[in-house]
């Protein structure tokens, strides 16, 4: 199994993060670790170092951030980012998140920025890696004809919207959030299994009580075998596939 998408570099796991990882390791094939800001980039550059082989790097600034950061901040963390470049399996996350905006240029500057990831995504022909929640369509239409590989993590959007996803050979990431979530288990059911990535978003969107963990993928992968009435195996088999065939593992 892969993680596909998580932040194991966050202060929630700075007490036992050597626990969470040695679980990971027990159980996963990879995990992916995605950067949210200046700080988080450097965190996760850090531990790909500490972790060579199991967990890999995405580069990014998350829309939320976006929002409240200097654009001096944004600048650099965008500058070490290409400096960086080679290090990375993807850029992201990035994207536009409108569910709390508040006012048109708040909405726009996340529009700005994203812009900017999708013109590095394009020189550096990395995939990018989208956060985008009541801002499902808007991000596609971004997208589709200019990127050529495309994951929008923590796909909770509609169906309509997700199958021209599909449609445009992109890929759509669960998370453990589906083993409580009747919509994002109905999700799992239209979107093809060739389409599909697994993810825990930790330590956010936890199948139990408390923070999430990179090992909690199982969940995620028990499932979408349940909802598509197949076995665990097939399932980890066929997203792990994927996720090595977009992120080049």
């Amino acid at each position: 199994m892969i993680d596909a998408h998580c932040h194991v570099d966050f202060k929630e796991y700075n007490k036992n993060r050597g626990e969470v990882m040695q679980r990971a390791q027990e159980k996963l094939r990879a995990i992916i670790n995605s950067g949210a800001s200046l700080g988080g980039n450097r965190r996760t550059l850090k531990l790909q170092e500490e972790y060579p082989g199991f967990l890999y790097a995405t580069l990014g600034f998350h829309p939320h951030n976006a929002v409240k950061a200097d654009s001096t901040i944004i600048d650099q963390a965008l500058g070490e980012i290409v400096d960086n470049i080679d290090k990375t399996v993807a850029l992201g996350e990035t994207g536009l998140d409108f569910h709390q905006i508040k006012g048109e240029e708040q909405k726009k500057r996340q529009i700005d920025i994203f812009k900017r990831f999708i013109d590095l995504a394009v020189e550096f022909e990395k995939p990018l890696v989208i956060h985008a929640r009541d801002s499902e369509e808007t991000a596609l239409n971004m997208v589709k004809n200019t990127v050529p590989q495309v994951i929008f993590h923590c796909y909770g959007g509609n169906a309509r919207t997700a199958s021209a996803i599909v449609d445009e050979g992109y890929y759509l990431s669960l998370s453990t959030i589906i083993s409580f979530s009747d919509h994002h288990q109905e999700l799992a059911r239209e979107i093809p299994l060739y389409s599909m990535l697994t993810e825990t978003d930790s330590p956010y969107l936890s199948p139990f009580k408390g923070r999430n963990e990179p090992a909690y993928v199982e969940e995620v992968v028990k499932t979408v075998a349940q909802v598509k009435d197949t076995s665990r195996d097939e399932i980890d088999r066929v997203t792990q596939k994927n996720a090595e065939k977009i992120f080049r593992l």
